[in-house]
């Protein structure tokens, strides 16, 4: 009942389709940002703006904490790594072929980013090193793939790009997390990431066997044509149940969303399962993770803290500095262009800065720093790529 809703606050919430509806709305505001023909604006970064313009930054119209918004933003956030996660095809020819020349750049990377995020960490008095390393040394598959796929690059400097950025993802995404939580929960936190793994393998052993009956092929053809669904039905249940695990045993769900979009695109997922796949998280769950991320962070915090501003910058920086060296020392070819590709980083700081804001880890200044600096790598990642497509 809402009948004393100014005289007791504690207990008042607003309408949740009230808030939800904003919410949609807000998350709309990133591709219509992105839609011009020659716009650079990212569609998240629109939605994580929208977000802060009703959020905690703005006009404060909603609260991320209240209704059903954390069960929102835990499954946008589980979504969002899936989504990461299916563009990791470890079978395919650009990773085989790009694997022993991307894992040495990975190797190049972390070296080179030791010293920084030390360095940093200290002189701003951050801590954490091993997350700033983790964060250096991160790129982002789920910006950096969507743009050689629609620009039709190829070739073997795209498949060392290629290969770079999916290990860079596979690793960054279970190493992260650790950099966030205390020296007594690294044991629990890497047995439940295991386990995780492990359960996916199973999973992904059973699903490639059964995949061969009949009877489930039949079962599959009359779900089509019934419209039951029953391969999306089947990839959110199979995220919900890692989820569960990460949940259970301290682990990351970074890595129960990734494991479960490495699980699907190893299955062989169908341009079917892939649109309703997309549909369900590019279309609802993921843009209100970066609503509701953008309407938790404290961008009036960040401005005024002339010290997360150095951090955002410095983190910045850093991360195109220690990709270019990888790309300078390992790259055969256009090492500067795939150097400025491979620097891309979003998903990870955003996931890093919602993990921060929850466990208490990182002041609020700090967290949206993080955003800002991954934001601000796309601008020199947009760069490379564009000079790799116009040279292809």
């Amino acid at each position: 009942m809402w009948s004393t809703p100014h005289t007791d606050p504690v207990t008042y919430e607003p309408p949740m389709f009230r808030q939800l509806t904003l919410l949609v709305a807000a998350g709309l505001v990133g591709p219509l940002l992105a839609s011009g023909r020659r716009s650079l604006i990212p569609v998240v970064i629109g939605e994580l703006a929208a977000g802060a313009l009703i959020g905690k930054t703005g006009f404060q119209l909603i609260d991320p904490h209240t209704s059903v918004f954390p069960v929102f933003y835990s499954l946008g956030f589980a979504m969002l790594m899936m989504t990461a996660g299916t563009h990791i095809d470890l079978r395919s020819p650009e990773i085989k072929s790009g694997a022993p020349k991307g894992t040495l750049a990975i190797l190049v990377v972390f070296i080179a980013s030791v010293p920084l995020g030390f360095g940093i960490g200290t002189a701003l008095g951050v801590g954490h090193p091993l997350l700033l390393i983790v964060l250096l040394a991160g790129s982002s598959a789920a910006v950096a793939f969507p743009f050689i796929e629609e620009r039709g690059l190829t070739g073997p400097t795209v498949a060392y790009l290629i290969a770079w950025i999916a290990i860079a993802d596979s690793v960054t995404v279970v190493l992260m997390p650790l950099g966030l939580t205390g020296s007594g929960k690294v044991v629990p936190s890497l047995t439940g990431d295991a386990l995780i793994v492990v359960i996916g393998l199973a999973v992904l052993w059973a699903a490639l066997r059964i995949n061969a009956y009949a009877l489930l092929k039949g079962t599959v053809h009359k779900s089509r044509s019934k419209g039951w669904a029953l391969q999306l039905r089947f990839s959110v249940l199979l995220l919900l149940a890692l989820a569960s695990i990460a949940e259970g045993t301290g682990a990351s769900l970074l890595v129960a969303g990734f494991v479960a979009g490495m699980i699907l695109v190893r299955i062989g997922e169908p341009d079917r399962l892939a649109l309703q796949i997309s549909g369900v998280a590019n279309g609802f769950f993921v843009p209100l993770f970066f609503v509701l991320l953008g309407a938790e962070l404290d961008l009036r915090a960040l401005v005024s803290d002339p010290k997360a501003i150095a951090f955002a910058v410095a983190m910045a920086v850093g991360a195109v500095v220690v990709h270019l060296v990888a790309s300078l020392i390992t790259g055969s070819s256009r090492r500067v262009a795939t150097g400025l590709a491979a620097s891309a980083q979003l998903g990870l700081p955003a996931a890093a800065a919602s993990l921060a804001i929850a466990s208490h880890a990182l002041s609020p200044a700090i967290a949206a720093a993080l955003v800002a600096a991954g934001c601000i790598t796309l601008a020199p990642a947009t760069v490379g790529a564009a000079r790799l497509a116009a040279k292809t």
